[in-house]
C-alpha cells in the first residue's frame, strides 16, 4: 500500500509555471507506475500525464503535450509534474495516483492508490 501527498499547486497567471510535486510513502514506489489527473470544476476527472516504473516511458493528453512534464525521483519517492505556459483550462484539482503497472496507464480505474488533490488556478 502507498499513501500519496500532492503539493506546489496555487494561484498563477496565463503563461506562467508551476511544478508540483507528489511524495509517496513506502520503500517500494519504484515498483509503482505513478499518474497525474485533474478535476475541473463541473467536469469529470482526467488523465493528464503517467510515467512507468523506472521513467523510460511516459503518456501524456494531447492538450498538455509540449507544456507538460511528468518526471520521478525514485530515490526520493517523488514524481513531478513542471507545468509550462499555463492557461486557464488548465485551472483544477491535480491528483496524483499509483498502481503496479509496469508501463503508464490513461484510465483512472487502473489506479487503487489516490492523494487528496492540489489546486491549481490559472487566471488569463
Amino acid at each position: 500500500q502507498v499513501q500519496l501527498v500532492e503539493s506546489g499547486g496555487g494561484l498563477v497567471q496565463a503563461g506562467d509555471s508551476l511544478r508540483l510535486s507528489c511524495a509517496a510513502s513506502g520503500r517500494t514506489f519504484s515498483s509503482y507506475t505513478m499518474g497525474w489527473f485533474r478535476q475541473a470544476p463541473g467536469k469529470e476527472r482526467e488523465f493528464v500525464a503517467a510515467i512507468g516504473r523506472r521513467s523510460g516511458t511516459t503518456n501524456y493528453v494531447d492538450s498538455v503535450k509540449g507544456r507538460f512534464t511528468i518526471s520521478r525521483d525514485n530515490a526520493k519517492n517523488t514524481v513531478y509534474l513542471q507545468m509550462n505556459s499555463l492557461k486557464p483550462e488548465d485551472t483544477a484539482v491535480y491528483y496524483c495516483a499509483a498502481d503496479s503497472w509496469p508501463y503508464p496507464r490513461a484510465s483512472e480505474q487502473d489506479y487503487a492508490y489516490w492523494g487528496q488533490g492540489t489546486q491549481v488556478t490559472v487566471s488569463s
